[in-house]
C-alpha cells in the first residue's frame, strides 16, 4: 500500500529486517576537509565537553570536517594552524581544485573490498557535509559559490556501484540543517547548532531538490539527514515519497524542525543527540551508547579516532584499540543497536593503515564469531557477568543463544551466572567444532572450555536451546 504524506502513514513504516541483521555499517567523511585534515588534538567529544563544557570543545573541536566552522570561532588553533600553514589569501574554497586532483586515481572498489572484509552490511557517504561541497553531479550546486562547487567526479554514484558490487547496502548523508556556504554564523555552542541552521525558502527548495535528485538517481538503503531540517521544509513528504520509492530503505532521526531550548542540552554522561524528530526509523547517538536493551532500533555513531573526517593530528594512541572496538560493537548489537562506525579517509581516497588495521581485526574476529552478532536479536537481557567477574554480553537467533565473553577467560571451568540450561543443551565455543561439557550450578551454567584457547578480545559460547535468564 502506497504511503500517504501524512505523519500517521509514514509511521506505519517498519524497520527492514535487512538493517536489524546488518549490525555493522560503515560511515565515511570524505570531502574538502579532507585536504587541511587537521583538527586540534584531543579526547573525545563527550569528554571534552564533559571537561570543559560545549563552548569550549567547539574553539577546540576534535572534528576535522568541522575546519571551516573551527576557522571561523574566534582566534582558534585551526584558524592559526590555517594562518601558519596556507597565508592570509588562502580561502576554504581553494581546497575545491586541490580535492578534485586529489581524487582523480581514487579506486572505489579498493574501499568496498575492505568494508565487505569487516563484514559491513552497509555503507553510508557523506554526500554534502556542513561546507556545502557536493561529491556528485549535481544539477544545481550552492548558489552562493561560483558555479560548480562540487567533485568533477561522481563520487556518490561510483562508490554506490562498488559496494552493491560487493553485496552491501548504499546510504546517503545529506547536511539538511547546516549549510555554511549559506550562513556565515559560526556554531559556538550547542544551542547554535540548531539556531543556525539554513531556514530560507531559497534553501528549503535547495535541500529538497538535492535529497529528491539523490533518491532518483542513487535509490539510497538510508536517508541520513544531518543537523535538523528548515521549519519551512516538508520531511513527512519527503519521506512518504521515498518509502513509495525504496520500500526498505529507512530514515534516521536527524530530522528537528525546532530549536531545543537549554533543558534539552544534553548532560554530561548522556548520549550526545539530537532533538526529537516527528518520524524516524531509528536514532543515532553520536560517540555513546546505552545501559539497557531499548525497544526501537537505534544506531551508535562514531569515528575510529575522536574525529570523523580525517585528522593528521591523531596517532595511535587517538585510536580505539581493535580489542575495545569489538567489545564495544558486542556491546552494542546486544542493546538491540547497529554500529556505524566511521573511516576518515585522506583526500586522495587513501584510508590511513592504522584505520585499515581496525577493519580487518574486526573482521577476523567476526570470521569467527559472526553467528553470535548477524541475524540476530537481543536476549532477555543485554549484560551478564562470570563468577570471575569477566564481562558477558547475550544475542539470540531462533532457539539459540550466544554469551559473548568480553576477554579471554583465566580458568578452563567457566560459570556464566544467572543461566539455566535445560537437559540435552549442547554448548559449544565459536571456532571449536567439538560440543563443551558443562554442568548446572545452581542458578550458574558451567562449561568446561577446550585446552589451548588463544588470547583474544571475546569468545563466544553458542547455547541451544537458549537458557532460560535467571
Amino acid at each position: 500500500m502506497p504511503f500517504e504524506p501524512t505523519l500517521d502513514s509514514v509511521r506505519q513504516h517498519q524497520v527492514p529486517d535487512w538493517f536489524h541483521d546488518a549490525k555493522l555499517g560503515i560511515f565515511i567523511h570524505w570531502g574538502l576537509y579532507s585536504v587541511p585534515a587537521w583538527a586540534p588534538h584531543g579526547g573525545d567529544i563527550d569528554q571534552q565537553v564533559a571537561e570543559k563544557g560545549w563552548e569550549a570543545m567547539f574553539a577546540n573541536n576534535p572534528y576535522a570536517e568541522w575546519y571551516l566552522n573551527s576557522f571561523r570561532n574566534g582566534d582558534t588553533p585551526t584558524r592559526r594552524h590555517h594562518l601558519d600553514t596556507y597565508g592570509n589569501n588562502f580561502s576554504y574554497d581553494d581546497f575545491a581544485p586541490q580535492f578534485n586532483q586529489a581524487v582523480a586515481n581514487w579506486n572505489p572498489d579498493t574501499w568496498a573490498a575492505l568494508f565487505k572484509r569487516a563484514h559491513a552490511g552497509y555503507a553510508v557517504l557523506t554526500t554534502k557535509h556542513h561546507d556545502g561541497f557536493l561529491l556528485w553531479n549535481s544539477a544545481r550546486t550552492s548558489p552562493k559559490k561560483p558555479a560548480g562547487y562540487a567533485t568533477t567526479r561522481d563520487l556518490v554514484g561510483e562508490l554506490t556501484d562498488a559496494v552493491r558490487a560487493h553485496g552491501m547496502r548504499m546510504g546517503l548523508y545529506y547536511s539538511g540543517g547546516l549549510d555554511w556556504s549559506f550562513e556565515q554564523r559560526p556554531v559556538r555552542n550547542f544551542i547554535d547548532v540548531y539556531s543556525t541552521i539554513v531556514q530560507t525558502p531559497e534553501f528549503v527548495e535547495y535541500a529538497d531538490f538535492h535529497f529528491r535528485e539523490l533518491i532518483e538517481r542513487y535509490q539510497p538503503s538510508i536517508l541520513w539527514n544531518d543537523i535538523g531540517y528548515p521549519a519551512g521544509a516538508d520531511p513527512i513528504k519527503l519521506f512518504a515519497d521515498y518509502y513509495n520509492a525504496v520500500p526498505d530503505g529507512l530514515v534516521n532521526d536527524r530530522w528537528s524542525q525546532t530549536v531545543p531550548a537549554e533543558e534539552r542540552i544534553p548532560k554530561p554522561g548522556e548520549p550526545i543527540g539530537p532533538p526529537p524528530s516527528a518520524h524516524s526509523d531509528y536514532t543515532t547517538p553520536e560517540y555513546g551508547s546505552y545501559k539497557e536493551i531499548l525497544p526501537h532500533k537505534w544506531e551508535a555513531t562514531r569515528g575510529i579516532g575522536h574525529s570523523f573526517g580525517y585528522n593528521q593530528n591523531e596517532g595511535e594512541s587517538d585510536y580505539l584499540a581493535s580489542d575495545v572496538l569489538i567489545r564495544m560493537f558486542a556491546d552494542i548489537v546486544s542493546k538491540n543497536g547497529n554500529l556505524l562506525l566511521d573511516v576518515g579517509p585522506m583526500a586522495d581516497g587513501t584510508i590511513p593503515a592504522m584505520q585499515v588495521e581496525r577493519l580487518d581485526a574486526l573482521g577476523a574476529w567476526l570470521d569467527v564469531n559472526g553467528a553470535a552478532i548477524f541475524g540476530t536479536r537481543p536476549y532477555t537481557r543485554a549484560e551478564g557477568t562470570t563468577t570471575a567477574d569477566l564481562g558477558v554480553r547475550f544475542t539470540r537467533k531462533g532457539d539459540t543463544a550466544y554469551a559473548i565473553l568480553m576477554g579471554t577467560p583465566a580458568e578452563s571451568n567457566l560459570s556464566v551466572v544467572g543461566l539455566r540450561a535445560a537437559d540435552g543443551t549442547t554448548v559449544r565455543l565459536l571456532g571449536h567444532a567439538a560440543p563443551l561439557t558443562w554442568t548446572q550450578d545452581g542458578d550458574n551454567l558451567t562449561v568446561t572450555l577446550p585446552p589451548g584457547i588463544k588470547p583474544d578480545a571475546a569468545h563466544t559460547l553458542e547455547i541451544q536451546p537458549a537458557p532460560t535468564s535467571v
